[in-house]
């Protein structure tokens, strides 16, 4: 079996929650398989989220947590997010961590664009799957709000920085499920880390 490299960012800045369990399971099962798997968790992370006044050539230094999640983003050739939905979006650590660390030079390059004029992504060659946490079932997130937080995430974020093709596993309704429905929901994040997928 391929084995692959994997950065996995567990994207709730709680401490304890469903996106951590999955993306733990997900992380164990893929460790156990044989897949070189590197870890982060926002809730552990400390760093500024606001990208401020600076501009893209005076850029605030990186934390050591982003420059570790940033060397590991460019290592890996597997991302997997774990992240609720919040009001329709992320959650502002997981926002801002994307803020600060995605920046010209390392994720994207400003100097070199496409026909579009769009910039030419630097971190090419790499999937990702997003375990995605919800009350919202699928088919409203779909049918009544077009599948945004999908779109924002495998377009405007990772698809922009070069990492496609983005796959999506939904769980919802997240909010009192029962135990039953959670244990079959961590399976399938274990599954989905055996496989690498």
């Amino acid at each position: 079996m391929l084995t692959r490299k994997i950065l996995i960012l567990n994207g709730h800045p709680g401490d304890r929650s469903l996106s951590k369990s999955l993306s733990t399971a997900y992380r164990d099962a893929a460790s156990t398989q044989g897949h070189e798997v590197r870890w982060h968790d926002v809730s552990e992370m400390e760093f500024d989220m606001d990208y401020g006044v600076g501009g893209y050539g005076n850029a605030k230094p990186l934390e050591a947590p982003l420059e570790q999640f940033l060397s590991d983003l460019e290592w890996a050739d597997h991302v997997v997010v774990a992240t609720p939905l919040w009001w329709g979006a992320l959650p502002a650590k997981l926002k801002g961590l994307f803020d600060r660390a995605l920046l010209p030079g390392r994720a994207f390059d400003t100097r070199n664009t496409s026909l579009m004029g769009v910039p030419l992504p630097l971190l090419t060659g790499k999937t990702a799957r997003v375990l995605l946490t919800s009350d919202t079932p699928s088919i409203y997130l779909r049918l009544f709000y077009g599948n945004a937080i999908k779109k924002i995430l495998s377009r405007q974020i990772l698809g922009f920085i070069g990492v496609k093709p983005t796959r999506f596993t939904a769980f919802a309704s997240a909010t009192g499920a029962s135990a039953e429905t959670v244990e079959k929901w961590m399976r399938k994040a274990s599954d989905l880390g055996r496989r690498a997928a």
